[in-house]
């Protein structure tokens, strides 16, 4: 099997936003599209919402006249199932509900060839449990959109314990030929990125709950410092508390609620209260008329320190501070010792990069937290413990503001911000991919155009080094145990390979 001709028929169950989604998609790459819903006048109502998408396509110069023409006269909708008889390929978007799907599906078999393609988009439920009743389980797939699919271009093509390699290319390759960027991947919990995104969420979450910053500065460091093009809290109140939440317990209850994706007691409350997020005008922040938009915690200028030493030789992923600092006219004096590496301040006090240990458990230490670049990074956070003298924080902060960072002091939080969710990050996606969910390739893929990233998480492992995550993790593993920060198996073996142990 190859790509789906495009003369041949697609159709869509489901005529929600998802449903349209998908068959614009095809029919935009030039199939005829069948449309379908129980509800009777939605599949009608949809195609007229999808024709006029199209219009504002050709009024923005997105779509040729003549081609709206054509693929509007290719659209229809199907009052029955039994109208869908010729489709190549039957996309279902219809309710979240295991029964609700299988029964579909079932009643699909009767009426479909044998030869037909059939596909979920779900997102949280089983591929392999969905095809478990099918006479014909080989030819079923999972086809997860993303939303807007119209936009988005990642798909995920899952596939489920009896489906066939040959149906799972033919899957791949008619998303491709839609001009979609399709990932393969195995039928596990959360497939790849509602999988492995959990700690960008739980780790803010966490954090939050620990007192450790507020939501506002958590979001600053992780989009200024971490690169990421949201933070969590604003994130989750864009989909939807309840939608966030809801995928992290179904990801964790169906891991056996593995403590690695365990739920945040704060997110649960927040939709207990019916705090959902923008569509309901306040979740995290409000987002009523005349609402004021939090600020994260900036510290006040400081007067940065005239000099600085660097011990060590090697300020590992932070090494660009050192010559940043020199351009900024402070002198640097470069010291070998066997401590490992940190930056000594004047008054004796020393910086060190945010490793999985709190700031009391040393005299005079600052913790500064992992930037994705340096040199481009707006913002840094920094942590103290109450018994970190005045001076060395003051020093500290002087330091970053005379390297054009803004500065945010959150409490001794170990691991921090940025370093704490990218270990997990790395950590996850490592055993991902030992277990075969999915290439490291197409996981780097899924995270970087599904959620925006700006690094994939395996490659974020090779710049650090897999015993970078690891050593971070140990540490907060010794602080915080339970299992939530154990590396996993797939990370301690990287890591020992990399000469990590």
């Amino acid at each position: 099997m190859t790509a789906i001709e495009h003369s041949r028929t697609v159709s869509v169950v489901g005529a929600g936003t998802m449903g349209q989604g998908i068959a614009q998609v095809a029919l935009v790459a030039g199939h005829p599209v069948r449309l379908h819903d129980t509800v009777p006048g939605r599949a009608e109502a949809a195609v007229a919402a999808i024709a006029a998408r199209l219009d504002r396509l050709v009024e923005k110069g997105r779509l040729d006249a003549d081609a709206r023409t054509a693929a509007v006269a290719r659209l229809h909708p199907a009052g029955q199932l039994a109208d869908l008889a010729d489709s190549a390929l039957v996309v279902e978007a219809v309710v979240e509900r295991l029964d609700v799907k299988q029964e579909l599906f079932a009643e699909l078999e009767k009426v479909v060839a044998d030869d037909c393609l059939l596909a979920t988009n779900t997102s949280s439920l089983s591929v392999t449990a969905v095809a478990g009743a099918l006479r014909l389980p080989e030819r079923f797939v999972g086809l997860h959109f993303f939303n807007p699919a119209p936009l988005l271009p990642l798909v995920e093509v899952v596939s489920g314990h009896a489906t066939d390699e040959a149906a799972a290319t033919t899957a791949y390759d008619t998303a491709k030929g839609w001009g979609k960027t399709p990932v393969r991947c195995a039928d596990t919990p959360g497939f790849i990125v509602n999988r492995i995104a959990r700690p960008f969420y739980a780790e803010a979450l966490r954090i939050h709950e620990e007192r450790g910053a507020d939501p506002a500065t958590i979001d600053a460091v992780l989009r200024e410092c971490g690169g990421f093009r949201m933070g969590p809290f604003e994130l989750t109140d864009l989909i939807g508390q309840d939608v966030n939440e809801a995928v992290t317990r179904s990801v964790w209850e169906s891991f056996h609620q593995d403590p690695k994706f365990t739920p945040s007691l704060a997110q649960r409350r927040l939709v207990e209260s019916g705090r959902l997020g923008r569509k309901t005008g306040q979740g995290w922040y409000a987002y009523r008329e005349g609402a004021a938009a939090p600020e994260p915690h900036t510290a006040p200028l400081t007067e940065p320190p005239a000099e600085i030493t660097v011990e060590g030789g090697d300020l590992g992923p932070a090494q660009e501070l050192v010559a940043m600092a020199r351009e900024a006219g402070i002198t640097v004096h470069e010291v070998e010792e066997d401590r490992g590496s940190r930056i000594v301040l004047p008054s004796g006090g020393q910086l060190a990069l945010a490793d999985g240990q709190t700031a009391i458990e040393f005299r005079d230490v600052v913790f500064y937290d992992l930037a994705l670049d340096y040199r481009t990074a707006t913002r840094i956070a920094l942590s103290a413990s109450e018994d970190t003298p005045w001076e060395t924080l003051r020093e500290a902060i002087g330091l970053f503001q005379a390297l054009g960072k803004k500065v945010s002091v959150i409490e001794d939080v170990p691991g921090m911000i940025v370093a704490r969710t990218v270990a997990m990050l790395i950590d996850l996606a490592t055993d991902a991919v030992a277990k075969g969910v999915a290439s490291a390739e197409d996981i780097d893929t899924a995270m970087r155009l599904g959620v925006n990233y700006p690094l994939g998480p395996v490659e974020w492992g090779r710049r650090l080094g897999a015993g970078w995550a690891h050593d971070l993790l140990g540490e907060l593993n010794a602080r915080i145990p339970g299992g939530r920060y154990q590396p996993s198996l797939a990370l301690y073996r990287r890591a020992y390979a990399e000469g990590g142990e």
